[in-house]
């Protein structure tokens, strides 16, 4: 059994569950704009991974933005191949929840969408947000190509300076290349949509940009 502790570091490979091949079955149309979930996506369209806590509310927050084609909820920057919800939440996965966001460039950048981001949680907590603890809560951005990995750093020396001029701690969200992006299971797809009392532990800092 894992404690506590257990669950506020990462697994490494050799720890972590072997998962399995078998992919996940996920619905063809987004339930709020019917757009594709998993693709194939338009080919001027760009795409972004975030992690900021629950991914129930975290979609919610980046499905609303104008220029969002598309966004899916799942598990990335982990070791276990395929995981399951019950998994990833043992801390025995290594993953993180994180949001796909599927974004047209012209209309949303990609600075904006890492804005949205900072101002839409607390990038200080390590692995944990609010009262959801554990490495899946953790605060993160995957990048797909060095521009997003430079903007994504700029965006966050810009943020640190805010919090620090209100007394607010270190940011410590990781910033790593995108791997494989894992769906979760149909019922965590736009959640909160589906369920428009559900649960949504995400809560930002108060510190916006403008």
């Amino acid at each position: 059994m894992l404690s506590f502790k257990d669950k506020m570091s990462i697994p490494t490979v050799e720890e972590a569950l072997p998962g399995r091949e078998q992919v996940m079955q996920v619905p063809d149309a987004h339930f709020v704009n019917g757009h594709t979930l998993t693709g194939p996506f338009p080919q001027h369209l760009s795409k972004a991974v975030f992690g900021l806590g629950c991914f129930w509310g975290a979609e919610k927050k980046f499905w609303q933005q104008q220029g969002v084609y598309t966004t899916a909820v799942g598990y990335g920057a982990g070791s276990t191949k395929n995981p399951t919800y019950q998994e990833v939440c043992s801390g025995m996965t290594g993953h993180n929840e994180v949001v796909l966001v599927v974004f047209d460039e012209t209309v949303c950048s990609y600075e904006k969408l890492v804005r949205l981001f900072f101002e839409s949680h607390n990038p200080t907590q390590g692995m944990q947000q609010g009262n959801d603890k554990g490495t899946q809560y953790r605060s993160g951005i995957y990048y797909f190509s060095e521009e997003q990995k430079l903007l994504a750093e700029s965006v966050i020396m810009q943020y640190q300076k805010k919090l620090s001029n209100k007394n607010m701690g270190d940011i410590t969200t990781e910033i790593i290349e995108a791997g494989e992006f894992y769906y979760a299971e149909d019922y965590h797809q736009q959640y909160l949509a589906k369920n428009p009392n559900g649960y949504c532990g995400l809560g930002g800092t108060g510190v916006l940009f403008d």
